[in-house]
């Protein structure tokens, strides 16, 4: 059976280990925290099981791969 959670454990896994989150006092703060992260772990952090890319370079991989055109 294939976990369909698998993607969201593994980001907030990765996000419970790595995020240095300051403290913030409110919950823009939280956000804004949250989105760079995010940022980082989309466009920066390669990942092994994505053949040591971003996931951001994967999806152009796979887009590219199966002939979509990627409309970002």
């Amino acid at each position: 059976m294939v976990d369909d959670n698998e993607p969201q454990e593994s980001f907030f896994g990765h996000f419970k280990d790595e995020a240095s989150i300051k403290i913030c006092t409110n919950i823009d703060e939280l956000k804004k925290e949250i989105k760079q992260y995010m940022t980082y772990y989309n466009n920066y952090r390669y990942q092994w099981n994505l053949n040591n890319m971003t996931p951001s370079q994967y999806r152009d991989h796979v887009s590219i791969t199966n002939g979509v055109v990627n409309k970002r």
